[in-house]
């Protein structure tokens, strides 16, 4: 209940570092399976000093919308659009709402379908529950990507929309991107990329030479592009990303907000109030880190999961589930249960996802906290 005497700051400090004591913390190197990361320091400081900005009501605050403006027309241009539409939003979920949310209000379909495959997003079941639309799941193959051939083969009169994964949740893996946009080309259906995770990955690691396939606007059939700033980005959470070929699908969801202080807006983002800040630290990180800072701090990533998915091959008693493609690795065990409760004990903050365990080589995660991991995933082994 509230205290009828307020405490000091003092006295709330001291409670909060008691409370938040059994909370992991990603400078300590622990948390290894999560696509979140520390935020960089300059985006911290700038959160600090623009806290107060609301992107709900950029009547009031032109200069904020602006800088997202600009934030969203260099995603745009990473991902090979030279005009950019979209909005920095709370994160994949949100973006790949309202992805489906253009698809299905421009496709004037009464009984909409929505064609993704079995390895996507749980946000997309979100997606299906707020707009009333039919999820038709394509099967995998078995090098986990979507088979391109049962996606067109579950075309109707009533698919809305394709979406292609790039850089799955488990496994980090790329969907055959430029198949699905020629069959949405075929069939002039839309093609929204989830590269929630993969969008700050791909770029910079096609430009240190990994093979990794097309994902983004260069294809002709996608449309739209989810891409997570606070991933691989570094940016503050909450700060995702939803970028649109064309401004059709920007007006297909714009709602009149009236009533606001800075006068009536057109919105087109599922919340209202929304924090300007993390806006601003995005447009920050990317003029301050460029394409080399982030080139740099994904390689040490790729570095890390090329080397980790070795040192997995070499153990007896868990085996990877797939060569990584982005900084993903994924093993499994016939003894996953008792491995991930141990591991767990020791502190770990890792993913069990459907079988298996993921590591994230995220910036904060070093060479030095990956081998303490496989020291203990060693020990753990010999007691099997």
């Amino acid at each position: 209940m509230i205290p009828k005497e307020g405490m000091s700051e003092d006295e709330i400090f001291a409670e909060l570092e008691k409370r938040l004591r059994s909370d992991l913390t990603f400078n300590s190197g622990k948390i290894l399976g999560s696509m979140c990361t520390y935020p960089h320091p300059l985006a911290q400081k700038v959160i600090q000093r623009y806290i107060d900005r609301n992107l709900g009501d950029p009547g009031l605050h032109k200069g904020s919308k602006e800088i997202e403006e600009e934030a969203v027309q260099m995603i745009g241009e990473l991902l090979h659009l030279k005009r950019a539409w979209g909005n920095i939003v709370s994160g994949g979920t949100e973006a790949n709402i309202l992805a489906v949310r253009a698809f299905r209000n421009l496709s004037g379909v009464e009984e909409p379908e929505l064609i993704l495959p079995r390895s996507a997003h749980f946000s997309f079941l979100k997606a299906k529950d707020l707009l009333k639309v039919k999820l038709v799941w394509a099967e995998l193959n078995d090098d986990y990507s979507v088979n391109v051939k049962d996606v067109e083969a579950k075309i109707t009169d009533n698919t809305i929309g394709i979406v292609g994964i790039a850089g799955t949740t488990g496994l980090g893996v790329v969907d055959d991107i430029p198949s699905l946009s020629d069959i949405a080309v075929d069939y002039g259906i839309p093609l929204h990329v989830d590269a929630a995770f993969g969008g700050f990955v791909i770029p910079f690691a096609k430009a240190l030479g990994y093979d990794l396939p097309d994902f983004d606007f260069k294809l002709k059939g996608v449309q739209s592009v989810t891409i997570d700033p606070h991933k691989m980005g570094m940016a503050p959470i909450p700060a995702g990303g939803i970028i649109f070929r064309e401004k059709k699908y920007m007006d297909a969801i714009n709602v009149l907000a009236p009533y606001l202080a800075g006068g009536e807006i057109f919105q087109a983002t599922i919340t209202g109030t929304r924090p300007g800040a993390n806006a601003i630290a995005v447009w920050a990180l990317l003029k301050h880190l460029g394409f080399e800072g982030y080139k740099e701090v994904v390689g040490e990533a790729m570095e890390n999961a090329k080397w980790f998915a070795e040192q997995i091959k070499a153990l007896n008693g868990v085996y990877l589930i797939r060569e990584p493609m982005l900084n993903i690795v994924s093993f499994g065990s016939k003894e996953l249960k008792k491995i991930e409760k141990d591991l767990k004990k020791r502190g770990w903050g890792i993913s069990a996802h459907r079988g298996y365990i993921r590591i994230v080589m995220m910036p904060h995660v070093k060479r030095e906290h990956l081998k303490s991991f496989l020291n203990d995933l060693v020990e753990i082994l010999k007691k099997l």
